[in-house]
């Protein structure tokens, strides 16, 4: 047992080295920071570029603290409303499958490495109580940091394909919003973008602000 342990460590320190090096070997951090490279650097792709894109989805959430928000929107802006909400449902779900299983796989080692100790106390309700209804809800909040409740539920009794469900519905009017947001710039319909960022700006704000009272009702629900 002890073996056991102590290889699945082993294997995760090198994983996560290994990712490490090759993330900041070719600059891919640079890519998630400036939407203009990365949609330079998927469109050089042709014709496979959604499969770039798909990959650079999975590879957001893996990597949690990269926002997901750039790669959404790029989405809408490169395959409009539609195709855009489908390669990024498809990228995000593998990508939270991903993620839920290296926890499951790994345990508390690699929260450890992944979610700081503040987030993983703070949560550590969610965690350790099966609740299909309260999950989803999290998925929905507005800037709730969904990637690291991947990893989070990867270590809860959750079931595998109840998780994907979840995951899936609690994303995607968030992952419309962002493709719909895309296409709208790529038109260059201004008035029509100012108005979908105001109104996302001031949900994304107000969830902010009020997600400590939202998790506690949530809390106060499932007890």
């Amino acid at each position: 047992m002890k073996n056991n342990v102590a290889f699945r460590i082993i294997l995760l320190i090198l994983l996560i080295a290994l990712g490490a090096y090759l993330f900041y070997y070719f600059d891919l951090h640079l890519y998630f920071k400036d939407k203009t490279q990365l949609t330079l650097f998927i469109k050089s792709f042709h014709p496979y570029d959604a499969i770039v894109f798909i990959l650079l989805q999975i590879t957001q959430v893996v990597a949690a603290p990269i926002p997901g928000e750039i790669t959404g929107f790029i989405g809408g802006f490169i395959y409009g409303p539609f195709w855009g909400t489908i390669y990024s449902t498809i990228g995000l779900t593998l990508g939270s499958w991903l993620a839920f299983m290296l926890a499951r796989f790994f345990g508390i080692p690699l929260l450890e490495k992944i979610i700081n100790k503040e987030f993983f106390e703070k949560f550590e309700y969610f965690m350790e109580h099966k609740g299909m209804i309260v999950s989803f809800l999290l998925f929905l909040i507005p800037g709730f940091p969904k990637d690291y409740l991947c990893y989070l539920l990867g270590v809860s009794r959750i079931p595998t394909w109840t998780f994907l469900v979840i995951s899936v519905a609690g994303r995607l009017i968030g992952t419309i919003m962002l493709s719909i947001t895309g296409n709208v710039a790529r038109n260059e319909q201004y008035f029509l973008l100012a108005v979908m960022v105001g109104i996302g700006a001031a949900i994304f704000i107000f969830a902010y602000y009020f997600r400590d009272k939202l998790l506690d009702i949530l809390k106060k629900k499932k007890d």
